[in-house]
């Protein structure tokens, strides 16, 4: 066959044109045509169409030996085998089709050689474009389970198609039980429910959420796709809260004021009015006077303070602070502003000192003492004191006073929250004092832990960490004025 192919690569002029061999020179003519045509065409039909060539060859080499029914019986038996090897990889094929597994595409001959190839190539790029999708699928999943705001995936009927673990913590949601649900069976504010039939894209609802503790979350619709809509939720309980304090300030601010304002308004005034001066008058309104002015001015200086301590512009200025003469002189003040009406004692279990900001730590622990006098009764108990505890060392100011109900404790540290309105105007206060605590521990990597019970005082206590403690040798000796 090869040999056939060879020569059949030279033109036909190049046989001889003698009569007698005119039959041969037509068989070969015709047989170097078909050779040349096949060596044309795909390679993967290539072998099948020279089997069939060889059947042909066969045959006709059968022909002249044992005659036509010979040469056709060669010629069928070979076209049944061809029939047979094709059945077989059909077959196979059929049975790989049940369970089609990339790595157990049957293995065939021939043509079927070729066909099982790109199967197998096709299920591979299928596996890789798979493997691919499977990864994206799985970093848009982390994706939105680190985002900080929920994700709802809707689809056009509201149901729930996929959410990330912050959306089912807004919504008290389950992604493995509650896929397919409608959003409005699961949060069931009615005005989440209207917001949803609006559709109104632009605007987000502000939702208030009572999943143990009251959540506000700022709710918005974005349509995309095929009437799909993401629902992105955002937590926004601490701005709320900020805000509600804002405005809560502005009102105190302007509650506070209009006191005294109009205390020093109308005695001057009344004072303004007489024709001649009456002693009386001025011996009473002069002392409500000042006293009013004094309590304007405090609140003005603790507002001034405050704003300081928040002010970027104003860094911590760190000195070594001798903590005990500190709390000396804290002590013989407390004993002034108590005027001997109370038992005040000075508790120094440590002699450390504190890399600190001496003037701020006056101011805060000043505050935490007068506090501490003002609201415990006469005759009651004040103890100032200062230890090391574990990996801290603490100041605290324990008192026997009237005590502070649990639902007050934490907004103790809010700028102008009163437990008693009355009677800290009564005492002097002005509702700032634990603010400014707050900041300057805050500033000082400390915190203030207050524990209190009505009736049996309360033990308001800075804890500050030991990184801030003094070595022996890194002290320096402060002056301190008695």
């Amino acid at each position: 066959m090869i040999a056939w192919s060879r020569r059949c690569a030279a033109p036909a002029t190049g046989f001889p044109r003698e009569p007698e061999f005119s039959r041969d020179l037509a068989g070969r003519e015709t047989i170097c045509t078909l050779v040349w045509g096949v060596r044309r065409v795909n390679s993967t039909w290539r072998r099948f169409l020279l089997v069939l060539l060889g059947l042909a060859l066969a045959g006709l080499v059968t022909w002249p030996i044992a005659g036509p029914t010979a040469a056709m019986a060669v010629f069928a038996a070979g076209l049944l085998a061809i029939a047979t090897v094709h059945i077989h990889h059909v077959a196979s094929l059929r049975r790989w089709l049940k369970d089609p597994d990339p790595e157990s595409v049957p293995a065939g001959w021939g043509v079927w050689d070729r066909v099982f190839a790109e199967i197998y190539r096709m299920l591979r790029r299928q596996r890789q474009i798979e493997s691919r999708l499977t990864a994206t699928l799985k970093d848009f999943q982390q994706a939105g389970a680190a985002m900080p705001d929920g994700v709802v995936i809707l689809d056009a009927g509201d149901h729930i198609e996929w959410c990330n673990p912050k959306a089912e913590e807004h919504f008290g949601l389950d992604r493995r039980h509650d896929t397919g649900q409608s959003i409005t069976y699961l949060a069931r504010q009615p005005q989440f429910a209207e917001y949803l039939r609006a559709q109104n894209y632009g605007e987000p609802l502000v939702l208030r959420q009572s999943r143990g503790a009251e959540l506000i979350l700022s709710v918005h619709l974005v349509p995309y796709g095929d009437r799909q809509k993401l629902l992105i939720s955002r937590d926004i309980t601490d701005l709320e809260r900020v805000e509600t304090m804002r405005r809560d300030f502005i009102a105190n601010v302007s509650h506070e004021l209009r006191t005294p304002l109009t205390v020093l308004c109308g005695f001057l005034e009344t004072i303004s009015d007489l024709k001649a001066s009456d002693s009386d008058l001025l011996r009473r309104s002069l002392p409500l006077m000042m006293d009013q002015a004094r309590r304007m001015q405090r609140l003005v200086e603790d507002l001034l303070t405050l704003s300081r301590l928040e002010s970027s512009h104003n860094p911590l200025r760190e000195e070594p602070v001798n903590m005990p003469d500190l709390l000396r002189v804290l002590h013989h003040d407390a004993l002034a502003l108590s005027a001997g009406r109370h038992r005040l004692a000075l508790d120094l279990a440590s002699d450390a000192w504190l890399m600190a900001s001496e003037e701020e730590l006056r101011s805060a622990f000043s505050n935490l003492i007068s506090n501490a006098v003002r609201y415990t009764p006469d005759g009651g108990e004040v103890t100032i004191g200062w230890q090391v505890r574990g990996n801290a060392v603490v100041f605290s100011v324990r008192d026997t006073g009237i005590g502070i109900a649990p639902q007050h404790l934490p907004r103790l540290t809010e700028r102008f929250y009163r437990v008693d309105r009355g009677r800290s105007r009564e005492t002097g206060g002005t509702g700032l004092g634990l603010a400014i605590v707050k900041h300057v521990l805050s500033r000082h990597r400390a915190r203030l832990e207050i524990a209190s019970e009505p009736g049996r005082g309360s033990v308001f206590s800075a804890v500050f960490p030991v990184e801030r403690l003094l070595a022996p040798g890194a002290r320096e000796p402060v002056a301190r004025s008695a």
